[in-house]
């Protein structure tokens, strides 16, 4: 299933992703059923600023596919979403 930090890093919900962070024992590269992540979830939705946050961290992998594949810059180009695009490159 999803977690709070995913459903609030897809609403682009900057504050509460912040403050989950903060807290410890929070995953930010951990996958769902579908194997997305955070991150992924934000880059389709074109939440540009969660994206920002999640790169910056040493704990995040931007390259991690879902398991059909598709990677947050599939979803982000897919989505028209070219700032998150570049930040991905």
């Amino acid at each position: 299933g999803r977690t709070p930090f995913s459903f609030a890093a897809e609403g682009g919900h900057e504050g509460i992703v912040e403050l989950l962070l903060e807290r410890n024992g929070i995953d930010p590269d951990r996958v769902d059923s579908d194997a997305r992540t955070p991150l992924l979830w934000a880059a389709e939705n074109g939440c540009e600023a969660i994206v920002r946050i999640l790169i910056g961290r040493n704990d995040v992998n931007p390259d991690r596919a879902d398991y059909y594949g598709r990677t947050p810059f599939y979803w982000a180009a897919g989505n028209g979403h070219g700032e998150i695009v570049e930040l991905l490159l």
